[in-house]
């Protein structure tokens, strides 16, 4: 009997570890939540949207020092992040967010495409590590990110 319990309390304990293991998977080393936005539509109001729900996202998790947010942009929604014709919302919602620590990626395929090299658009962007955004956010969700798409 000593046996059997041993095995079903070694049994809970495997369990519960392996249950911790996965809940923590969307956290680095730090202890930062992980989380990708992925901003793809043409429309206004949509991208303002998110970039609200970032800002607001790394206040309700405690500030920028706990979430490692990781912002891709790509295909018609690159039009909007241009420096001549960008919404001024737009371009202030951003500029908060830039200001907390995140680094936006623009997909190097959209740039070429829309013939937009990164100096035309609004200062803050980086590259996508990737040159195919959509091969970029595969890989981090493949890196535990949480994946939001407003």
């Amino acid at each position: 009997m000593k046996n059997f319990t041993a095995l079903i309390l070694s049994s809970f304990m495997l369990f519960t570890g392996v249950s911790a293991v996965d809940a923590g998977s969307h956290r680095g080393p730090d202890g930062k939540l992980k989380v990708l936005y992925h901003i793809d539509s043409s429309e206004i109001k949509v991208v303002n949207y998110a970039m609200a729900l970032i800002n607001k996202h790394i206040e309700a998790e405690g500030g920028p020092d706990k979430i490692d947010i990781k912002v891709v942009v790509h295909g018609p929604a690159l039009m909007l992040f241009d420096k001549v014709d960008a919404d001024m919302e737009l371009v202030k919602k951003l500029k908060i967010v830039i200001d907390k620590g995140v680094k936006p990626e623009m997909c190097q395929v959209s740039m070429k495409l829309y013939d937009r090299p990164l100096a035309t658009l609004l200062d803050g962007f980086i590259p996508t590590e990737h040159p195919v955004a959509v091969k970029r956010i595969a890989d981090l969700q493949e890196q535990g990110y949480l994946y939001i798409k407003p």
